[in-house]
């Protein structure tokens, strides 16, 4: 028989059901998307970000109390968050647990309130929220709690819990009559759906299901060192030392300093587990140099209780001592770097303005160096920057004030997180959810003129552009009435699909047409790493002979999954 309180230790165990029961369904829920193409990623995003508050709760062990938990739960999943699902799902995970984290014990009243205050969280953090999505599922289990607690549910915590899941699946299951683009597809909304993996995950913990609770370190890592990320290091080189110790503070080890210490741990290994007190901080982390984090470590006190286990079999040596003399010695270059970078930032006056430009592709981070961006974070579609991330970034940034491009609607309540969490600068999150977009804003930025000058130009410009990228469905389905089968390219548009069929070409010429309009004076193409330059060079002559009125520029994008990146202004 189930216990009818929740203590401290039970939400713990719940939180990791939960967040397993949804690391295990990730996929899935990834294949809900409803746009066919290769960049669905609800899913990851929303495992990421739980997955980073468990690190952290995990790593409190039994002996907890409530508010522990939910300052990890809080805070875990706030740094972690990836993406729309991913930021909106830490924010009800905030406003849970900002209600509950005084409490002794979680009783039914208590409960309705902290869904109630999770759903006002999250609801405020999105601009313009849409029915249809996670938020309505995380309401429609919030009013149902209250309405179950009205009815006279009791004590009966089992009975209260399972009617509240229940009703959560009835709500996710109308979400297509909410959004006609789910219905068209099929499919139920992706975010919904996870958060609904949550909380049985949660529901079966509580009833004393066996659940595996090991918590497994992040095999993604975050994009957001300013250079392009090493696929085959990424899919090559593994960590072969398991790496423990614990600094003994000699300074104030504030949120600021663990989120950075973590960036750079992150950016030498995976593994990682730091866990900050009142005078210590316990590290652990697989890298293929520990003298790196042992050196970065010994910057915020003296160290002890140091283990380094080599975890490779002996007839694999020679092999890892190849592969750690080559990433030895980048990782040694980049560090040698960094020093330099930070050194001369420290000693140089911060400048007045600073550019952080979210990008994809190697020719349009080169666009975006040349137009006087300071920091290029790699990420989009299929890799969305954290919230940390994006701090790391304004870190390296030495200017008073930075504009943040993140030119991808998924990015915009990351970057605006940011900007919330950061004192020392002042930070503007210019919306751009395109990179032409994005393009756009900082072509427009005028030295001379005040910070509100500049973001209202930048704003009004955007409004300007009209975006359309081409690229291939994954499925079939039918998307804006559009039928729509597997291998067929697609132009999308900033409303919807533009253009379906068979010939790449004709269907990029198609996206243009759609977004002509009666004073379109400009037209920008970018071209994908999978579009020779002879292909793009006869689009750009087609488009000319189309519209000899207006300018066509054509610049080498190198953007995967998108053949053609274009604009109209």
């Amino acid at each position: 028989m189930s216990v009818q309180q929740i203590d401290a230790k039970m939400l713990s165990r719940m939180f990791f059901a939960g967040a397993k029961n949804l690391e295990s369904k990730k996929e899935w829920i990834n294949e809900l998307n409803v746009f066919p193409v290769p960049d669905g990623d609800t899913g990851t995003n929303m495992t990421m970000t739980i997955m980073s508050a468990a690190r952290e709760v995990s790593a409190l062990g039994d002996d907890v109390d409530m508010n522990a938990v939910c300052k990890a739960i809080s805070s875990g999943s706030l740094r972690g968050a990836r993406g729309n699902s991913g930021v909106i799902l830490s924010q009800l995970l905030r406003g849970f647990t900002k209600r509950i984290k005084e409490e002794e014990i979680l009783t039914i009243p208590v409960l309705v309130e902290a869904l109630d205050k999770a759903v006002e969280t999250a609801y405020k953090a999105v601009m313009k929220p849409k029915e249809g999505t996670i938020l309505t599922v995380a309401r429609g289990a919030a009013d149902k709690a209250k309405a179950l607690a009205a009815d006279g549910v009791g004590d009966d915590m089992e009975a209260f819990l399972s009617g509240v899941i229940e009703h959560a699946r009835y709500v996710l299951s109308q979400t297509p009559e909410m959004l006609p683009v789910l219905k068209q597809a099929g499919v139920v909304d992706s975010g919904g759906q996870g958060l609904v993996e949550v909380l049985a995950g949660a529901l079966d913990a509580y009833l004393g299901k066996e659940i595996d609770f090991s918590v497994q370190a992040p095999t993604v890592q975050a994009a957001g060192n300013g250079t392009r990320q090493n696929l085959e290091e990424e899919t090559e080189i593994k960590f072969g030392y398991c790496t423990e110790f614990i600094i003994m503070l000699n300074k104030t080890f504030n949120i600021k300093m663990e989120m950075d210490f973590k960036a750079y741990l992150e950016s030498i290994g995976d593994s990682i587990v730091c866990v900050a007190d009142e005078d210590i901080v316990k590290v652990h982390v697989h890298t293929n140099d520990p003298g790196l984090a042992i050196q970065k470590a010994l910057k915020y006190g003296a160290l002890s209780n140091m283990k380094i286990d080599n975890m490779r079999l002996e007839h694999q040596e020679k092999l890892f001592k190849m592969a750690e003399k080559e990433e030895g010695k980048a990782a040694g270059q980049e560090s040698g770097k960094a020093a330099q970078t930070a050194e001369a930032a420290a000693d140089a006056p911060p400048k007045d303005f600073g550019f952080i430009a979210v990008s994809v592709g190697e020719g349009i981070n080169e666009i975006f160096r040349s137009l006087g961006v300071d920091y290029i974070i790699e990420g989009g579609q299929t890799m969305n920057p954290s919230t940390a991330d994006i701090l790391d970034a304004v870190d390296k940034v030495n200017a008073k004030t930075i504009f943040i491009l993140p030119n991808n609607k998924n990015i915009i309540l990351a970057a605006n997180q940011a900007a919330e969490l950061t004192a020392e600068k002042d930070l503007f999150v210019i919306p751009t959810k395109t990179i032409p977009q994005g393009i756009t804003a900082v072509i427009n930025f005028v030295p001379e003129l005040s910070v509100e000058e500049n973001e209202a130009n930048m704003l009004a410009e955007i409004e300007h552009v009209c975006t359309g990228q081409v690229t291939y469905a994954v499925r079939d389905t039918v998307i804006d009435d559009k039928e729509i089968k597997k291998g067929d390219f697609m132009g999308i548009g900033d409303t919807g699909i533009l253009a379906v069929g068979g010939d790449m070409t004709a269907v990029a010429g198609d996206t243009v047409s759609k977004m002509m309009g009666p004073e379109s004076e400009l037209i920008s193409i970018y071209y994908g790493s999978d579009v020779k330059e002879e292909a793009a060079e006869a689009f750009r002559a087609q488009i000319a002979d189309r519209y000899p009125d207006c300018d066509i520029e054509l610049q080498y994008g190198g953007q995967p999954i998108y053949y053609y990146v274009m604009s109209v202004e």
